[in-house]
């Protein structure tokens, strides 16, 4: 686990448990095992499902998200982004927030480099300047084939978000 800024770290799976133990709020970037658990399903969701992209309990936010060789699709990933920026903003004031997904270096540390760049804590002109930048504070990251696509199509939007990030989810 480590902090990539004031109250915000990214890790892995195993950085899970110990998070939950100390009290952090929990940003869990995995479909399995994490959101899989908590909605309470085995194989897959019907996309009508009211809880098939995320799922927030308490302190928990469980997000149905995947990383996939192909670019992730923004009509399933823009909202999952959306919720992941609104829970970080609502909580990072208040208590640490841990981003993790199944090894940390992907999804995990995709939605803390948007979080960042969306707020204009680290460079966000462009997807790459954001990327170098973000790497100083997280070495680990290593984006999948699917988000580094999703985010660099997708960086203008993303950087938009700043305005439709609600102080409540």
């Amino acid at each position: 686990m480590v902090e990539v800024f004031k109250n915000l770290y990214v890790g892995n799976e195993a950085d899970c448990s110990l998070a939950r133990f100390n009290g952090m709020a929990v940003i869990h970037a995995c479909k399995f095992p994490c959101h899989r658990a908590a909605v309470g399903y085995k194989n897959s969701l019907p996309p009508a499902h009211p809880n098939y992209l995320i799922l927030e309990n308490g302190n928990n936010l469980f997000l149905n998200m995947v990383d996939m060789e192909q670019e992730l699709l923004p009509q399933y990933t823009h909202p999952i982004v959306r919720t992941a920026l609104s829970f970080i903003h609502k909580n990072i004031g208040s208590q640490n927030i841990l981003i993790h997904c199944n090894q940390g270096q992907s999804r995990s540390a995709s939605l803390a480099l948007i979080y960042l760049a969306c707020f204009g804590f680290i460079a966000n002109s462009t997807f790459e300047s954001a990327c170098v930048n973000f790497k100083k504070l997280y070495p680990l990251f290593q984006p999948g084939l699917g988000i580094a696509k999703y985010m660099h199509k997708n960086w203008t939007d993303l950087m938009n978000f700043r305005d439709s990030v609600s102080y409540t989810v």
